[in-house]
């Protein structure tokens, strides 16, 4: 692979001006497209195989028209002091709101809380329900506009108002601010990183192009396929992370190809041949990481998994052909690494050293590494404890979905949700629906009203409908009010209780009894993640452990890359759990409630964060093997790989927790957990186990980290990335190591 990637890079430098010329046309062709495409219009969300999902399925075949997935807004009215709702003036507001409602669009029904017992029982507190055609995150954005401008006129009469429910939920959105100093932190470092103002600008215009490409063909194609929101905000930012990754590290390889002495297309071609392999492999980590969310069976994040591997792919592309050619464009721009600090220290004192013993000076990675390679033990058992410690409280981890009671005290949906709770109890803001097929019993009034009478009996409940039958009188729905708020452990025990209770029903009715509604759909989405985190895992870390034994040629070098990074997801979880469920220093981030964790949390932090901790250990390690191949001693190979890719790593992770950090100031809850717990995984994979578990682990291995059956050598095939094949070009009077690099690694 090292010379087809080294001839493909030379090619590139060479005709640079076609290669330039293809991807701009590219950029070109896929912007048109999402410019004509048509609206992507609503998205489905969809949970197959759940009780739920056949719920809200049977509803919709048995009450055609009723929109039983449709979103519900609420608008809450509070009576000031002294007043009651019932009171005329404050009724004939409130009728005022519902009629105005009612005219809306997408809107199914408008419920009068005044014929609808919809009023507390100390009259301080109303609601209206307004039922949508369509789930929250389809909704029409004018619609939403309408809901939440819907009690201006009851406001200023005087009364209270606060609108929830799902109405107001909205697909995610990236943020331009938080993307504006992601971009700008990340031009700082790649300044600082590779010297010049040109050097910088490279990847950060070649990621800015793989993602416009990956994001305008994902627009293009949304009306087609059915991708929301979400797809393009998750394509855009793995796509910018690896953009800006794989282009420093195979920028950083040429200029220390340039410092090696070799002509411009020469170090083109080799960093392409050398980084280029290891970006190919690191890029294959991540693709297998986002398309094995599929495993999930949900189909959005199938999708959303999908699009991202897709831009994840046009991002090793541009390195490896864009890249070259945007060098061959730079020219001198471009100095080798080190050529500052060499002529400076060659003017302070000329004549005393050459060039090449310049270079050799210990760097901060040489330094680095030459102490855990003499302390191992001591670096290991720290590293592992503290993540160990850090990680602790993953082990009272408790998923759920964010409700209105998550949102900042500051929003009108948390208002809403705190004067209902006040007003009705707080099991009022997540009701349970059942509904009972009756089909085939004999008497299905009869089942309707067992149903309801047995529901009644069981504990946490407050208070249960009639049951409400569909014109042909075999399915009905009844509505049970939890005495629990919805995200609550109580609240999930009373839907097992009710769903375990189901096979009585069945047995003494013929009735099959089903438990949907948004809060059950959330229980239910939480279990089905939790139960495909193992398989998902499995797969992943299988499938990256044997890409790696290609790669490395080594069954414990793989091995310790895939346990390093589940240690640290497991301390990121940890923090996660500590700072967001337990309260642990919520206040210095902005946590206003803490609560159960996103259920989506654990198996999107295995999918992304592997996917990156991949790429650090690949860029690392890669340079570590091409030493140690090169005839370099073990403790030798991993000074050398850290003195030429530390820096890399190093800036690559500050860049990513960047990133990831500029979403912990967003108001969303959910938005806010998913930057906290990305930037710290990050930290903790990057600067503890790449930085110092891995040297540490490789010092004590000694020949033994590169072992390898010779059966199994034999069958895998060479991918050459430690570039191996490409010693035809290289000078014989170069050397692979530096006498002062042996020197730094005696023990």
């Amino acid at each position: 692979m090292a010379t087809f990637l080294y001839n493909l890079g030379r090619l590139a430098f060479r005709r640079r001006h076609f290669v330039a010329l293809i991807w701009v046309a590219l950029l070109t062709l896929a912007g048109v497209g999402a410019a004509s495409a048509p609206a992507a219009g609503t998205t489905s969300f969809s949970i197959p195989g759940t009780e739920a999902q056949k719920a809200f399925d049977l509803l919709e075949q048995r009450f055609p028209g009723a929109s039983a997935d449709g979103a519900t807004g609420r608008i809450v009215f509070k009576a000031p002091d002294g007043q009651k709702m019932t009171d005329a003036d404050n009724k004939a507001t409130v009728a005022k709101t519902v009629k105005e409602l009612g005219g809306g669009t997408e809107v199914v029904s408008v419920t009068d809380p005044f014929t609808t017992n919809a009023v507390s029982k100390d009259g301080s507190v109303a609601y209206t329900s307004v039922k949508y055609e369509v789930p929250g995150m389809e909704l029409a954005d004018s619609t939403r506009e309408s809901l939440e401008a819907a009690g201006d006129d009851a406001r200023a009469a005087g009364l209270t108002v606060d609108v929830g429910g799902d109405a107001l939920e909205a697909g995610a959105e990236p943020g331009a601010a938080g993307e504006i100093v992601g971009i700008a932190i990340a031009a700082v470092v790649l300044v600082i990183t590779l010297g010049s103002m040109v050097a910088a600008g490279l990847p950060l215009l070649t990621a800015i192009i793989g993602v416009g490409i990956g994001v305008s063909t994902i627009t293009a194609l949304a009306k087609a396929l059915d991708l929301g929101d979400t797809t393009s905000t998750l394509a855009l930012m793995i796509g910018l992370a690896v953009g800006i990754d794989y282009a420093l590290f195979i920028v950083s390889r040429y200029r220390n190809e340039l410092a090696e002495g070799r002509d411009r297309e020469e170090a083109a071609g080799r960093a392409t041949g050398t980084a280029g392999s290891a970006v190919v492999f690191a890029g294959l980590t991540v693709v297998i990481a986002l398309a094995g969310l599929a495993v999930v069976n949900v189909p959005m994040l199938t999708k959303m998994g999908l699009a991202a591997a897709g831009t994840v792919v046009i991002a090793v592309l541009i390195a490896l052909t864009m890249i070259p050619a945007m060098l061959g464009y730079a020219g001198r721009k471009i100095r080798p690494a080190g050529e500052k600090r060499r002529k400076a220290s060659d003017a302070a004192t000329p004549g005393k050293q050459t060039t090449s013993e310049k270079q050799a000076k210990p760097n901060m990675g040489t330094r680095w590494a030459s102490f855990v390679i003499r302390r191992p033990v001591a670096v290991l058992v720290l590293g592992v404890v503290g993540l160990g410690a850090i990680a602790l409280p993953a082990t009272q981890l408790e998923l759920g979905l964010p409700d209105d009671g998550s949102q900042p005290t500051s929003t009108t949906q948390r208002r809403a949700y705190d004067t209902l709770s006040e007003g009705f109890g707080p099991g009022f803001n997540g009701p349970l629906m059942i509904v009972v097929d009756a089909k085939d019993s004999d008497d299905p009034t009869a089942a309707f009203g067992d149903v309801a009478d047995g529901i009644k009996g069981l504990k946490d409940v407050v208070t249960v409908t009639p049951p409400a039958p569909n014109k042909a009188g075999d399915t009905a729905t009844i509505t049970v009010i939890p005495n629990s708020k919805p995200s609550s452990t109580q609240t999930e025990d009373l839907v097992h209780a009710i769903r375990d209770k189901g096979s009585e029903f069945k047995a003494d009715t013929d009735a099959e009894v089903l438990v949907t509604g948004t809060t059950a759909m959330n229980i239910d989405f939480s279990q089905k993640l939790n139960d495909a985190l193992v398989p998902y895992l499995a797969l992943v870390v299988g499938l990256a452990f044997l890409l790696l034994i290609v790669v490395f040629r080594s069954i414990l070098v793989p091995l310790k890359a895939a346990l390093g990074f589940l240690l640290s997801v497991l301390a990121a979880l940890g923090a996660v759990v500590a700072v967001f469920q337990w309260g642990w220093f919520s206040g210095l981030i902005g946590v206003e409630e803490t609560g159960p964790i996103m259920s989506m949390m654990p198996i999107f932090m295995v999918g992304v964060v592997f996917g990156l901790a991949m790429d650090y250990e690949v860029f690392l390690v890669t340079r570590m093997r091409e030493a140690y191949v090169h005839g370099e001693t073990p403790s030798q190979a991993v000074v050398t790989g850290f003195r030429h890719s530390a820096r890399v790593v190093v800036a690559a992770a500050i860049i990513m927790m960047a990133v990831f950090g500029g979403f912990i100031s967003s108001g969303e809850s959910m938005i806010k957990m998913i930057g906290f717990g990305l930037a710290i995984a990050v930290f903790f994979d990057a600067f503890v186990v790449r930085m110092a578990i891995v040297p540490a682990v490789l010092a004590l291995l000694g020949k033994k980290a590169w072992w390898l059956p010779k059966w199994l050598d034999r069958a895998l095939p060479n991918v050459d990335v430690e570039g191996e094949g490409l010693r035809a070009h290289d000078d014989p009077a170069k050397g692979s190591g530096s006498d002062e690099d042996r020197e730094l690694v005696r023990v």
